[in-house]
């Protein structure tokens, strides 16, 4: 059975940091990219952050990254997100996300090889 787990979320002012975990397994981790997306009430999902696992390169959504920091350990078939400098527009539920391949078109992370996800973990930043 897959499983992505995610943990980590909570309410933070805004300014503030959160880290984010995600455990996963049921699926041949090393086959797949690991990463992150989001949803905020009423919008569409977002794409955040991605690692390839086979090379360890990293993705992000250009208006992330200057804040926002993705790692894993593969021993543990976990992910991190660090985000810093947290703004009300981050408010969202994050999702732990498994990716067939890494779609990554104009600065943005595709959700095009979504292929497995988590419940998500709610991320709220109030001012």
């Amino acid at each position: 059975e897959v499983q992505l787990v995610e943990s980590g979320g909570g309410l933070v002012q805004a300014g503030g940091s959160l880290r984010l975990t995600c455990t996963a397994s049921g699926f041949p981790w090393k086959d797949y990219s690991i990463g992150w997306f989001r949803q905020a009430p009423g919008k569409e999902r977002e794409g955040v952050s991605c690692i390839y696992n086979k090379d360890g390169s990293k993705y992000y959504t250009d208006s992330l990254k200057d804040r926002f920091t993705i790692s894993s350990d593969n021993a543990k078939n976990a992910i991190y997100l660090e985000m810093n400098n947290l703004k009300t527009g981050d408010t969202a539920v994050y999702y732990c996300a498994a990716f067939a391949f890494v779609g990554y078109y104009s600065g943005t992370v595709s959700l095009d090889g979504l292929r497995y996800w988590g419940k998500g973990a709610l991320v709220t930043v109030s001012s």
